[in-house]
C-alpha cells in the first residue's frame, strides 16, 4: 500500500465517499439478490394434483370427464408432451428471451422504462414469464408495492426452479379463457386433441389467448382472436422458429371449434358438485381417475329436457332458470340433479346450481311445522284453527300481518285443510304457540344448514319462508318425512377412499372418512324396481350416518295430509298439477314477490324436488308454486312411475278415524251440515265423544233439508262481518266491533270508528250510545265520531239486542308504539 497514486487516491474525502457507497451498495445489492436463495420455492411446492376425473352413471353409461373439481378445466401435463409449436409461440409471444435473462429482464425493463418517459404513457410490459408465473401463484394489486412482491416471488421462484420446471408451470397454468386453463385443457376443450398433437396452426391461436382470455374468447371473439394469431406467428418469424410461408398457412388455416360442451354429456352441475367436495377432503386421498356416480344417465337427460321445456313455456311471464333433484328415498341415491336449463349458457348464467343455491323456501317448511305440533300435542288432527285477520305488534316496527296468496280469509278451517291448502296465518298461529326458537331447533336437526341466524332474526315469517335453504336441503327434509323421520345422507357415488399412510406404501380403509358425511358415500338398501332405474352394485356401506326423528306417526299423519287431494280442493283444485293417479305427497311453496316457487313431493320409492324462478332475484310475473314448479314436478313423478305404480302410504299407526263435523272438527250432531273423517289419538277418544259440535245450531227444517246459521266463538267475529251468506251470521244478533272492553287512542284531529254487527234480522236495526238512540237504519255497520270517554254501545233489532262497552282516550296522554294511531286490545 506504499503506491503513491493509491495514497494520493485514498487521500481525497469526495473519491473515498464514492468507494464507499458503491461498496456499500454493491454489497447491499448482493444480499438482497441473495436472500431468495434463502426462501427458494421449488418445483414441489407448486404440484397441481387435481387428476382429471371420468364420470360414468350407475349402470357405466359416461357423463363426463372433468380436468379439475371446481368449475375450472385444467389439465397439467409434463412438458416434453407439449407441442413445440406452442412452446415456440408462447415464448416468441410472451418472453423472447426467456431462456437467456434471469427472472427479471433489465433490458426490457431499461427499455419499457425510456419509452414511457417519451410516449408519457405505458407503451410496453417488462413482464417475464417468470413473473407471470408469480402473478398466477400470488395476484397481487397493480401498485409499486405489488410489483416488488412479484420481483420478490420471482427472484425464489428461480432461486429454486430451473427454466424448464418454470416454463412447465406457466404454461399448466395459463388462463385460457372461460374457466379453461392450462395449455392441455384448451387443447381438449377447443379442439378435442391433446396438447402433444397442436399443429402451427392451433398452437398459435391457443398462444395468443392468455393476452385477454375475456375478450378473445373463441366462442364468443373469434375475429379478434385471429387478429392476436397474426402477431404471434410475425413474433415466431421474427425469432426464427418458422419461416414466413408457413406463417401464412398457419393464418389462413380453417380450424375447427369444439362444440361447448367440454367433454360433458349429462349432469354437469352434479359432476362439479361431487368434484368439489372430494377437493375439500384434508386428508391424502387417493381419488380414483374413475368415478361410478348413482346418476341414471337416462333419467338426468329427461329431467334436463323438462327442466328446458317448463322455463320455455313460462318465458313470458319472465321465469329464466330452474332446477330439479330425484332422489331414491330407500337408500339416498341422488338419481338426477339439474341445477339449471344449460350449464353451458353463459348469457344466461347457466353454470349457476340451482340444486345449492340459497332462497326463500316460501311455505315448503310448514309440513316440519305441523310435525312438530302434532308431536308436542300442541295441536291434534282435529283441531280448529283461525284463518281470520290477525295482527302481531312486532317491537319498534309496524304490525306484522299475514296474509294468503289470494288474500282472502277461509275462517275456521281444520289443522289438514290448513296444511294441505297452505295457508298462512293458521301456520304463523301454529309457529306462535310452538315458539320459533323451538320450530328451528328442528329445522337444523333435519339439515337446514343455513338457517344460521338467532331466532329472533327471522320472527314468526320463518314458517312462511323468511330464512334461506337449498333444493337440496329441501330435499333431503322430505326424504326423511318420506321415510318417517329416518334421515339418510345422500349418496352420490359407489366410492369410498382410501386414504394413504404417510408413514406407510400400504393403503387402508377409511370408513370413518368425511366423505362419508358429506353424502359421497352411505349405507346399501334395496332399490326399487323400475324400467328407468337400474340398480347393479349397491354403495359401499361405510357409513348408515343420518339421524332419527322418532315419530312415526306424526310423519305419517302429514304424509296423509300432504297426498289428500280432496283436503286441498280448495286452494288448488281436485284436478290440479298435484293430483297423480298414484299415491304421492307433495307440497308448493311461492316466495315473496313471486320471486322463487318450489314443489317437493315424494312416493313410497322416491322424493323429487323443483325450483322455478330467476337466478338474479328478478321476479316472476305472478307465477306461484302450482303454476312453477310443480308442472316439473308432475312430469318427472309420472315419468318415474309409468311402468309401476308405488305402493300406498301406510295409516298413521296406533291412530283412530271418526267422523267430525267438518267445521268444528268435533264430534258431529244433525245440525251439522257436512261430515268427515278424522284420525284422533287413542287418548282423545273420551273428549271427542264427550264433546258434540257446537258451531252450528238449526233455525229451521222442513224435514228434508234444515237451514242452520254458525255459531261461533268471538274470535271469528271480524272474519263473519265480511260473509255475504246471511247462513255464515250467528243466529240472533252480536256486535261484531268494537269488542266489550276495548281502548282506542284517538288523536284529537277527527277520526271515526266503524261500529258492525252481525245478523239475520231483517227488521230495522237501531243504535244506542250511552242511552241515547244515535241512529236507525237497515245496514250492518255504522260510522261514528270518535270523542273521548266512557261508553256503552248498544244494538236492538226487534226482541233482539246486544251491548258491549269500551274507552276512548287521547292518545297524545298516552305513548304509542311506532306504526299504531287507533288500536284495540
Amino acid at each position: 500500500m506504499n503506491n503513491p497514486i493509491f495514497h494520493q487516491f485514498w487521500q481525497n474525502p469526495i473519491l473515498r465517499k464514492a468507494v464507499q457507497v458503491t461498496c456499500i451498495l454493491l454489497l447491499l445489492g448482493i444480499t438482497v439478490r441473495s436472500i431468495p436463495y434463502l426462501a427458494p420455492i421449488h418445483t414441489k411446492d407448486l404440484i397441481q394434483d387435481r387428476q382429471a376425473i371420468e364420470f360414468s352413471d350407475r349402470n357405466g353409461l359416461p357423463l363426463g370427464t372433468l380436468l379439475s373439481r371446481n368449475q375450472e378445466h385444467t389439465a397439467v401435463i409434463p412438458l416434453n408432451e407439449v407441442s413445440p409449436h406452442f412452446k415456440n409461440a408462447i415464448i416468441a409471444a410472451e418472453d423472447g428471451g426467456f431462456y437467456q435473462h434471469g427472472a427479471l429482464d433489465i433490458k426490457a425493463i431499461a427499455r419499457a422504462f425510456q419509452q414511457a418517459i417519451q410516449a408519457k404513457r405505458i407503451v410496453s410490459g417488462a413482464s417475464t414469464i417468470t413473473m407471470q408465473l408469480a402473478r398466477m401463484i400470488d395476484p397481487v394489486p397493480r401498485t409499486f408495492w405489488g410489483k416488488i412482491q412479484e420481483i420478490w416471488l420471482s427472484w425464489r421462484l428461480a432461486a429454486g426452479m430451473t427454466k424448464n420446471q418454470i416454463f412447465s408451470a406457466y404454461i399448466n397454468r395459463l388462463p385460457m379463457g372461460g374457466n379453461i386453463y392450462g395449455v392441455e385443457a384448451a387443447a381438449r376443450v377447443y379442439f378435442g386433441i391433446p396438447a402433444s398433437d397442436l399443429n402451427l396452426a392451433q398452437a398459435t391461436l391457443l398462444a395468443a389467448l392468455p393476452n385477454d382470455p375475456t375478450n378473445l374468447n373463441p366462442y364468443h371473439n373469434l375475429p379478434a382472436l385471429k387478429r392476436r394469431q397474426i402477431y404471434v406467428l410475425n413474433r415466431m418469424v421474427k425469432e426464427g422458429y418458422i419461416i414466413p410461408v408457413n406463417s401464412d398457412r398457419a393464418n389462413t388455416e380453417e380450424i375447427a371449434l369444439q362444440p361447448r360442451k367440454q367433454g360433458i354429456l349429462a349432469a354437469p352441475q352434479f359432476l362439479f358438485w361431487v368434484a368439489n367436495e372430494l377437493d375439500k377432503e384434508n386428508l391424502k386421498v387417493t381419488h380414483p381417475s374413475h368415478l361410478r356416480t348413482t346418476i341414471d344417465r337416462p333419467l338426468q337427460q329427461f329431467v334436463e329436457a323438462q327442466v328446458q321445456e317448463v322455463v320455455r313455456i313460462l318465458t313470458p311471464n319472465n321465469v329464466h332458470h330452474a332446477a330439479a333433484l330425484v332422489i331414491n328415498n330407500h337408500t339416498g341415491e341422488v338419481l338426477a340433479y339439474v341445477g339449471s336449463p344449460d350449464y353451458f349458457n353463459e348469457a344466461e348464467i347457466g353454470r349457476n346450481d340451482g340444486v345449492q343455491a340459497l332462497r326463500q323456501p316460501g311455505s315448503t317448511l310448514k309440513p316440519f311445522l305441523y310435525e312438530l305440533a302434532l308431536e308436542n300435542r300442541i295441536i291434534q288432527p282435529n283441531t280448529v284453527l283461525a284463518d281470520v285477520p290477525t295482527h302481531y305488534a312486532i317491537p319498534g316496527a309496524k304490525l306484522y300481518s299475514p296474509q294468503d296468496y289470494n288474500e282472502t280469509f277461509q275462517g275456521p278451517v281444520r289443522v289438514r285443510i290448513a296444511l294441505a291448502n297452505s295457508l298462512n296465518i293458521p301456520a304463523v298461529r301454529v309457529l306462535e304457540k310452538v315458539g320459533v326458537s323451538t320450530f328451528l331447533e328442528r329445522l337444523h336437526q333435519l339439515g337446514f344448514s343455513h338457517l344460521n341466524y338467532p331466532p329472533e332474526y327471522y320472527g314468526l315469517g320463518l314458517t312462511l319462508g323468511s330464512g334461506e335453504v337449498t333444493l337440496w336441503e329441501l330435499a333431503r327434509a322430505y326424504v326423511t318425512m318420506a321415510r318417517q323421520g329416518d334421515a339418510i345422507p345422500f349418496v352420490t357415488t359407489f366410492y369410498h377412499p382410501t386414504i394413504q399412510n404417510p408413514t406407510s406404501n400400504s393403503s387402508i380403509q377409511n370408513p370413518k372418512s368425511s366423505l362419508a358425511k358429506v353424502g359421497i358415500v352411505t349405507g346399501t338398501a334395496k332399490t326399487p324396481t323400475s324400467r328407468k332405474i337400474q340398480n347393479s352394485i349397491p354403495p359401499t356401506p361405510l357409513n348408515k350416518g343420518g339421524i332419527r326423528i322418532p315419530n312415526p306417526t306424526e310423519w305419517a299423519l302429514i304424509t296423509d295430509m300432504l297426498s289428500d287431494a280432496h283436503a286441498r280442493a280448495k286452494g288448488f283444485g281436485v284436478e290440479s298439477v298435484l293430483a297423480l293417479p298414484f299415491p304421492a305427497a307433495v307440497k308448493t311453496g311461492t316466495s315473496s314477490n313471486f320471486r322463487d316457487t318450489w314443489t317437493v313431493g315424494f312416493t313410497r320409492d322416491y322424493t323429487v324436488a323443483t325450483w322455478v324462478g330467476n337466478f338474479d332475484g328478478d321476479r316472476m310475473a305472478k307465477v306461484s308454486g302450482v303454476m312453477g314448479a310443480a308442472p316439473l314436478w308432475n312430469r318427472i313423478m309420472l315419468h318415474l312411475h309409468e311402468d309401476r305404480e308405488p305402493a300406498a302410504f301406510p295409516p298413521p299407526k296406533g291412530l283412530v278415524q271418526k267422523p267430525i263435523c267438518a267445521i268444528s272438527g268435533l264430534r258431529p250432531t244433525p245440525a251439522c251440515p257436512s261430515v268427515v273423517q278424522e284420525y284422533f289419538y287413542p287418548e282423545d277418544i273420551s273428549y271427542y265423544e264427550s264433546h258434540p259440535d257446537t258451531f252450528y245450531q238449526i233455525v229451521s227444517s222442513d224435514g228434508k233439508s234444515p237451514q242452520y246459521r254458525l255459531n261461533l266463538p268471538a274470535e271469528y267475529n271480524e272474519w263473519l262481518a265480511m260473509q255475504p251468506q246471511p247462513n255464515l251470521a250467528p243466529s240472533g244478533l252480536k256486535i261484531l266491533s268494537p269488542r266489550n272492553g276495548d281502548v282506542f287512542l284517538v288523536y284529537p284531529a277527527e277520526q271515526r270508528l266503524q261500529f258492525k254487527l252481525a245478523t239475520a234480522s231483517n227488521q230495522p236495526i237501531e243504535w244506542w250510545l250511552n242511552g241515547e238512540k244515535v241512529a236507525t237504519q237497515s245496514s250492518n255497520s255504522f260510522f261514528w265520531q270518535l270523542r273521548p270517554g266512557n261508553w256503552t254501545l248498544e244494538v236492538k233489532s226487534g226482541e233482539m239486542s246486544d251491548r258491549v262497552s269500551f274507552q276512548v282516550e287521547l292518545a297524545d296522554n298516552k305513548r304509542i308504539r311506532r306504526g299504531f294511531s287507533v288500536a284495540g286490545h
